[in-house]
């Protein structure tokens, strides 16, 4: 397991008011992690080689942050109070608010690997989910809040995105059960984590470059997004789901004859974005 629960790429030249995240890219498993699913079963909720994908935005002078533990073990993209009770084997001390995410098994800590496949043979202590709190998901969220708060007090304002991929199919746990998805899912809470104008330029840019692109479903964004964007002061946080099948085997995790037209036009996205907002217009 590295040392840090999170890595910070910074770019070389001048920096732009752009922030990217990986949440879930990470596979490290932390030495008290010891689930009952299989590792091929984890690796489903993996973000396999998202952070290599977005690893180029650094040359438009964007800043990269990325986890390098499973979401299995802590979901960095959800709130720290989003606490499933079914978990833990004594009640949690504090109020829980409770996400429709954690009532599928997908909250703070998940209930369950995949359907029907629980994440543990055994429910968690309080201690224990109080440690993977202060010593991963506070550390992540603390460092992309500094680094947010850094690029707009440099710039006047900031584009963030929260960078995520997605089974080509949803299954039982998702909303979208058994449908087929788009090449990419932008979302930005139904326009509240960001002006709509930013949310369409996104979509349109992508949708130019040939993807099927779909806005906010199934995907709106969760609680990164709704944490750090606010348009009203300048801060758009958006969401970026990509479909797995375009640059992977999703049954091996390997990556595919796609992933590297796929990383280039994701550099080339930032490369747009900096431009974009160095004429400070949407």
């Amino acid at each position: 397991m590295s040392a840090a629960p999170l890595f910070i790429h910074r770019p070389a030249g001048a920096a732009a008011p752009l922030v990217f995240d990986s949440p879930h890219s990470g596979i490290e498993y932390p030495p008290d992690f010891s689930p009952a699913a299989s590792r091929d079963q984890i690796a489903t909720t993996w973000d396999a080689h998202v952070d290599t994908l977005f690893r180029g935005v650094t040359e438009a002078g964007a800043v990269l942050i990325a986890a390098t533990f499973p979401r299995a073990y802590l979901d960095t993209n959800r709130a720290a109070d989003d606490i499933d009770p079914e978990l833990l084997a004594e009640p949690w001390p504090e109020p829980v608010v409770l996400s429709d995410h954690a009532r599928r098994g997908m909250g703070l800590i998940r209930r369950y690997a995949l359907p029907g496949v629980p994440m543990y043979h055994r429910r968690l202590t309080v201690a224990e989910v109080r440690r993977r709190i202060d010593e991963f998901h506070l550390p992540y969220r603390e460092a992309l809040r500094r680094e947010i708060d850094a690029a707009a007090a440099r710039h006047g304002h900031v584009w963030h995105f929260n960078c995520h991929s997605m089974k080509s199919r949803g299954n039982a746990m998702n909303t979208d059960s058994g449908r087929a998805r788009p090449d990419l899912v932008i979302g930005d809470r139904d326009g509240t984590s960001s002006d709509p104008a930013v949310t369409r330029w996104v979509a349109a840019h992508f949708s130019g470059l040939g993807y099927r692109v779909q806005v906010n479903d199934p995907y709106r964004g969760a609680d990164i997004v709704r944490t750090h964007g606010d348009p009203t002061r300048g801060r758009c946080s958006v969401q970026i789901e990509i479909n797995r099948a375009l640059y992977m085997d999703e049954a091996t995790c390997e990556p595919g004859p796609g992933f590297g037209r796929l990383q280039e036009h994701l550099t080339g996205f930032a490369r747009a974005a900096a431009a974009r907002l160095g004429s400070r217009a949407v």
